[in-house]
């Protein structure tokens, strides 16, 4: 059988679809090949996300190839995925994990505590934004919006110092050359399952069970978990919100932020891994009652 992956039509989409493809081929001897499919959030780089619905956008028009039975699977960077998704589909793999971290790039090769007063830095993410903000004051956000590429074209374009982009995606385009320093992940909280894949399936489908032997245990049990903390929390890109977390044994640890009214809240919690949806919304209630 031929296996078709849907995928964004950015480079980047389609190393992480390519990455699935061989997956399978290895494991399973199964042949694939992509469906590339513009989304309503590749049309419109102009507006900022949480303007025109969420990071939905990038999801709905791959969901539809599903349902069309166009395309067997689709492959999506986990941190576009809604916290919600309809019934009739559902995440058939979490597989492997890339880095989780931020990366800043600068135009002229500085680290980040070089970053200062008045500097501009480009980023679309409010989480992203206020972070920063937190770590450096009186800077300058730029809002930028596109792909990798795009975006290091408008640094270069708009004379900015810096921007920031996470690390999985620049590991996965061979880029990480350009990264000039790391931000740390317990202090500046990444997006809920950055440097994750998501592979949605229709429920119930034949070839739900291929799908199903790419999953990750110990990085489902993570993701589900940053997961469970954002669905309690409504989170989105309307807000500040990032989680992190690590097994440790039969544990696990996790660390997140929100915005609630204009105070950042930053905390954590440690438990059992078996309870790891528990513990997301355990973490997002002693948030909201700090």
């Amino acid at each position: 059988m031929n296996f078709k992956v849907a995928t964004r039509k950015s480079i980047l989409a389609q190393v992480q679809a390519d990455h699935i493809i061989n997956l399978m081929k290895n494991q399973f001897g199964i042949e694939g090949e992509k469906l590339l499919i513009t989304t309503e959030g590749d049309k419109r780089l102009d507006v900022a996300l949480n303007k025109i619905g969420g990071k939905g956008l990038f999801v709905k028009d791959i969901e539809l190839a599903l349902i069309e039975k166009k395309a067997h699977c689709a492959v999506h960077s986990m941190k576009d995925v809604p916290y919600e998704i309809e019934d009739i589909f559902e995440i058939g793999a979490i597989p492997n994990r890339e880095d989780v971290r931020d990366a800043f790039i600068s135009r002229e090769g500085m680290k980040i505590s070089d970053i200062k007063k008045g500097a501009k830095i480009g980023t679309s993410s409010i989480r992203r934004a206020l972070q920063l903000k937190e770590l450096v004051k009186d800077i300058e956000i730029v809002p930028i919006r596109g792909n990798v590429q795009t975006r290091l074209k408008k640094m270069e374009e708009q004379k900015l110092d810096g921007i920031i982009l996470a690390a999985a995606g620049l590991n996965r385009l061979n880029m990480n050359h350009i990264i000039t320093d790391y931000f740390d992940p317990m202090k500046f909280i990444p997006a809920i399952g950055q440097g994750a894949l998501a592979i949605e399936i229709l429920k119930n489908n034949e070839e739900a069970k291929i799908v199903k032997n790419l999953d990750n245990k110990d990085v489902r049990i993570q993701v589900e978990c940053e997961r469970s903390f954002m669905k309690a929390l409504k989170g989105g890109c309307h807000s500040l919100i990032g989680a992190y977390s690590i097994l440790e044994g039969n544990d696990i640890y996790m660390i997140g932020t929100f915005q609630v009214g204009d105070r950042i809240i930053t905390k954590d919690i440690r438990g059992n891994k078996d309870e790891h949806i528990m513990l997301g919304e355990s973490l997002a209630e002693k948030i909201l009652k700090a």
